[in-house]
């Protein structure tokens, strides 16, 4: 699919008003929103996690541990992505 859309990005890109590189830190702004998305989905992720982990710490305070880890594993996409961010920047 992101081959058939290729062409007509490319297209877009050279018919544009404004050209991209034109656009002053466009490739920065496109670093925070890459960033701000995996964030927001790490949080959209970790909402019903951390419900449950604090639903089985109140049950079973031995459960604390593997609550702790299941709520930090979302995290690591926002970590990944700064990673990312700082590597093709």
């Amino acid at each position: 699919m992101a081959e058939s859309l290729a062409p007509l990005v490319v297209a877009l890109a050279e018919n544009a008003l404004i050209p991209l590189q034109a656009i002053p830190n466009f490739d920065l702004g496109m670093a925070a929103l890459a960033v701000g998305l995996a964030a927001f989905g790490a949080g959209y992720a970790e909402r019903g996690i951390g419900a449950a982990a604090v639903g089985a710490v109140a049950e079973d305070d031995d459960m604390f541990g593997r609550g702790l880890i299941l709520t930090v594993i979302p995290e690591t996409l926002v970590i990944l992505a700064l990673v990312v961010v700082f590597l093709t920047l």
